[in-house]
């Protein structure tokens, strides 16, 4: 049987749309979905998964992703892409049979419950049984994913960053982690700590809310497109290019993190907005991998709202919104206050310079899961040790350690690691950046749109229809270079604490 362009299009938008249908149900779960409706989501979740399991590996796509093997020439250039993306998917996954997929599907909802109810009695142990089946499953499916890749966890990493092995991630990571400790070792030694105490300040969920919708909207984050919702844990959902939606967790006495997270959340939104409308309704709506996708929100968080000329314009904003809460704070305070760097146990919560840390812990605990197969009841303990040995504090509880985060609850193995590239990633186009544009001249402006538009040009456009190496070499003449990180920070923080030598 014959199929044309057209054939494969409509089943690519056809799953789409019940992407859309499971997103939606997803964000519902975590934003408003009464407490005791989750078996009842869960079934539902699993007959979604079902269907999705027949569109995405059952005979109609198999039949298809076969066909075109060796006819892309009868495709257009968007048909051509599309089918390579999706077959990459295929390929991936096509060997799992139904009844393991839908029974990982399954585990998720159950375990997104588990580790909910596990931070609220501060206990491992209620969210373990599901973590150990999550992990089962993982390594069920790995050699059904291998292809070339030297280890277990060189296999997970790649299903988020494309050609990332263990073996670079080490060597850049051993750069980074160094390269910090330097950092804040001089900060101790030379630097003039600065005033926080206002940063606890009382500020109303309504005003942090009035001015996070303000920023994020200058930042190109279009709300008639989006929304900002609450939930326990940050994140983007992209339903469609016209519904992008971002979530946020509120602190009242804590205003930067909610502020600081929806600027983040935003970056990932705005990188959705922004890709070529040609390819909805195909895999090509989509970033080209986890670390591009960070590396555009940490540009939000880390390069425009790291910087001294962004908080110049944005804090009169601040002021007004709050009235007399920050009255008695000259701009040159409130700037460095933003900029302390301390070690923090919660990793959204941390600052610009320790964060990279946070993550290399968990990359390392993730791969003596997966390479080293270490004990799960023993991972408590190895969370807090880390903590220990890489920031000098220990965990007082599993909430406040290994607990905290809700990817292994989604089944993202792997995942981490993206942030950190993210890190690297973002440092890297702000210096290629500096080469077209005065990027400090436009953040103390009024309008951020050349900004905007080089990384829409360079980044956004493109979708998932260029991998993270080609994006990252065609913006800044490179690969993947951590010395531009470690650099940016430096230039912050010590600015920061007024830290003259920068040898």
């Amino acid at each position: 049987m014959g199929y044309t362009e057209q054939d494969l299009l409509e089943h690519l938008k056809e799953i789409s749309l019940l992407n859309e249908t499971m997103g939606l149900a997803h964000w519902d779960m975590t934003t408003g979905m009464p407490d005791k409706a989750n078996e009842q989501r869960g079934e539902m979740i699993a007959y979604l998964s079902g269907l999705s399991y027949e569109l995405n590996f059952g005979e109609k796509m198999t039949n298809l992703m076969t066909y075109f093997e060796d006819k892309t020439s009868e495709l257009s250039e968007l048909g051509q892409s599309a089918y390579e993306v999706a077959k990459r998917a295929f390929d991936l996954n096509y060997k799992i049979d139904k009844e393991s997929f839908l029974g990982f599907q399954k585990t998720l909802t159950s375990a997104h419950a588990d580790w909910v109810t596990s931070r609220e009695t501060k206990d491992f142990n209620d969210f373990k049984d599901s973590l150990t089946r999550l992990i089962d499953y993982t390594k069920q499916f790995i050699p059904l994913w291998k292809k070339d890749e030297a280890t277990p966890y060189d296999v997970l990493l790649n299903q988020y960053e494309p050609g990332m092995t263990v073996e670079k991630l080490d060597e850049v990571f051993a750069t980074v982690r160094k390269g910090i400790m330097e950092i804040r070792a001089k900060i101790e030694a030379e630097g003039k700590t600065p005033q926080t105490n206002f940063l606890y300040r009382h500020v109303s969920k309504a005003e942090q809310r009035e001015f996070a919708e303000k920023v994020i909207a200058d930042l190109g984050y279009d709300l008639s497109r989006g929304r900002l919702d609450d939930t326990i844990h940050p994140y983007e959902l992209t339903l469609n290019q016209n519904d992008v939606r971002i979530t946020t967790r509120w602190a009242e006495e804590d205003f930067q993190m909610a502020i600081l997270g929806t600027i983040h959340e935003a970056g990932h939104g705005l990188y959705e907005q922004n890709i070529n409308p040609e390819f909805a309704y195909t895999p090509l709506a989509n970033g080209a991998s986890m670390g591009i996708h960070e590396s555009q929100s940490l540009f939000n968080e880390l390069v425009m709202a790291g910087s001294q000329n962004f908080w110049k314009r944005q804090y009169p904003v601040l002021q007004e919104i709050t009235g007399d809460t920050f009255k008695d704070i000259e701009f040159e305070t409130f700037y460095r206050g933003l900029k302390q760097t301390r070690a923090s146990l919660i990793r959204i919560e941390a600052d610009s310079l320790t964060y990279p840390l946070h993550i290399i812990i968990r990359y390392e605990i993730e791969k003596m899961i997966f390479n080293d197969g270490v004990a799960i009841e023993d991972l408590p303990k190895i969370w807090n040790d880390k903590y220990e040995e890489y920031l000098g504090i220990r965990p007082e509880n599993d909430l406040e350690g290994i607990l905290q985060d809700s990817h292994w609850s989604g089944g993202s193995f792997g995942y981490f690691p993206s942030y950190a590239l993210g890190y690297m990633y973002a440092a890297q186009l702000e210096h290629a950046m500096n080469k077209d544009l005065d990027v400090q001249a436009i953040l103390a402006s009024d309008d951020y749109s050349a900004i905007i538009e080089w990384n829409k040009h360079h980044i956004h456009q493109y979708g998932a229809s260029k991998k993270p190496n080609w994006l990252i070499e065609q913006a800044t003449g490179e690969s993947l270079n951590p010395t531009y990180l470690i650099e940016f920070l430096k230039n912050m923080y010590y600015a920061a604490y007024q830290i003259t030598d920068n040898n």
